[in-house]
């Protein structure tokens, strides 16, 4: 695959789960400024990254018009990450989620319009779903969102298309689908499910499945996401911007499978983990049954082909926890 080299790429949310990811896979062949004011990123993400020269750290919140403008000088490509996650957190304290999901991506257009910045590259959700019931997930159907987070990424494709529209910048939105893998942190109370259940694991606790544990997730390794990002800067084919793909791999598995193919995984490492017992909790609000995305678009428009299945992922991530969170 051919890459992006020697671009100036601006990563907002560059300290979180998947901005680190993206800023030390860019980090090779560019140079790389990342945006972020830790609240949800943390440094230890970025620290490798500090002594080189091609990466410049602004310490600021998108909140800001101003630290916007100054963050996106001399940019070519904006990777817009940086967002507050999870629905319960949304449903908790939905006027801090938009101020940040909504007001911080207008900012962030503002900014990357007046800087003539080449393509915006956004991390769009699935959960723009909504309440359809229609499997697999195509782009063009989606229903009512069924959480503040979810009102807040659809705005953020709204956004979007009206700038492409009337002011002429390229921008692309990514709905990441259940993203996982190294760097994605299992504390707090709106951890992730992988990294959480691989923590609780780890000490022998039992992890709880909300539900009966057959709600399905089309789960999807960090190095898929970094490839569409990739794909989506690299594209010179007009149909394939300003729009917006599912990423994803596209294939469903249940929390059940999930858990017990977790459960195999780290069984390798420590054979006392086979014995610990599931518990099943109360359904989730806000969350949907079933979570499968059709990649067909990506594939024609892009030429996205993703490397790692849900278990080849699976098996790179636990290794990548047991190393990190048993020092």
């Amino acid at each position: 695959m051919t890459k992006i080299v020697n671009k100036k790429i601006l990563i907002t949310g560059g300290a979180g789960f998947i901005g680190s990811n993206l800023c030390s896979y860019f980090l090779e062949n560019n140079e790389v400024v990342c945006l972020d004011n830790f609240s949800t990123g943390y440094r230890h993400n970025i620290v490798s990254f500090l002594s080189n020269p091609n990466f410049t750290l602004i310490e600021g919140d998108i909140r800001n018009i101003e630290t916007c403008k100054q963050a996106v000088f001399g940019v070519d490509y904006v990777l817009h990450q940086a967002a507050l996650g999870s629905v319960p957190r949304s449903i908790n304290d939905p006027i801090t989620s938009n101020d940040v999901n909504v007001s911080g991506f207008l900012n962030m257009l503002v900014a990357a319009r007046e800087a003539n910045v080449k393509r915006f590259i956004y991390a769009a959700s699935s959960s723009t779903y909504g309440d359809s019931e229609s499997l697999p997930k195509m782009e063009d159907i989606i229903g009512k969102p069924l959480s503040p987070y979810a009102v807040t990424k659809y705005v953020n494709e709204l956004y979007a298309d009206v700038f492409s529209k009337t002011y002429g910048i390229e921008t692309i939105g990514l709905r990441y689908f259940n993203v996982f893998g190294r760097n994605q942190d299992p504390n707090g109370a709106y951890a992730a499910v992988i990294p959480k259940f691989v923590a609780q694991f780890l000490n022998y606790e039992s992890p709880i499945i909300n539900g009966d544990g057959n709600y399905s997730r089309d789960f999807t390794y960090i190095d898929n996401v970094i490839q569409m990002n990739e794909l989506a800067m690299l594209t010179e084919n007009s149909n394939a911007i300003n729009t917006v793909y599912n990423t994803a791999f596209g294939e469903r598995t249940t929390l059940n499978e999930l858990v017990n193919s977790l459960k195999e995984f780290l069984s390798a490492y420590d054979k006392e983990i086979a014995n610990v017992p599931i518990i099943y909790g109360q359904n989730r609000i806000g969350d949907i049954p079933h979570s499968l995305a059709s990649i067909d678009k990506a594939k024609e428009l892009l030429n996205y082909s993703p490397k790692f299945s849900m278990k080849e992922g699976l098996k790179e991530a636990v290794n990548w926890y047991w190393n990190n969170l048993k020092k």
